[in-house]
């Protein structure tokens, strides 16, 4: 059987079957915590504030995920690694197309210092927050996120 290639399926996931991506929140020891804002070549809601994240790759550990999607998009070494929970997100794309993922969320402890944008050409830029202090656009999964785990959440952020 052929392989298929990581282009193709890319572009199949979340559509043609369930894409499972490993989301994070990543903080720093006072409880702030960075999202970035999602530039033109990003799969979906260009424009938005978002957390970081990136499609489970085989063969990888849902941890190991995480710990490279943090040094690729912020540059920056986890330091601590808690699960939050999991939800299956099911959105149409503006092109009426449907799709489901199953997002695990993670908070991620980093160190601010190390933190940057490490993505330029996917982040428009990068920021740090409070829930007091949320950008505009936001993503449209992160509402839902801070809803369904306030008290996981209140652990790690302010």
């Amino acid at each position: 059987m052929d392989k298929l290639t990581s282009d193709v399926i890319r572009a199949h996931k979340g559509i043609s079957f369930v894409g499972v991506t490993t989301s994070f929140l990543c903080y720093d020891s006072d409880g702030y915590f960075v999202m970035a804002k999602r530039g033109k070549q990003a799969r979906d809601e260009q424009g938005t504030w978002d957390q970081g994240g990136g499609g489970l790759k085989w063969g990888v550990t849902a941890e190991d995920n995480v710990r490279r999607e943090v040094l690729e998009e912020y540059g920056a070494t986890a330091r601590q690694i808690d699960f939050i929970g999991y939800r299956d997100v099911f959105r149409t794309l503006p092109d009426g197309t449907k799709t489901h993922w199953l997002l695990l969320s993670f908070a991620v402890l980093v160190n601010r210092e190390e933190v940057r944008n490490n993505e330029p050409e996917v982040l428009d830029e990068i920021g740090w927050f409070t829930l007091d202090t949320l950008p505009t656009p936001l993503h449209s999964q992160q509402l839902p996120l801070f809803k369904q785990y306030p008290d996981e959440l209140a652990q790690f952020i302010r």
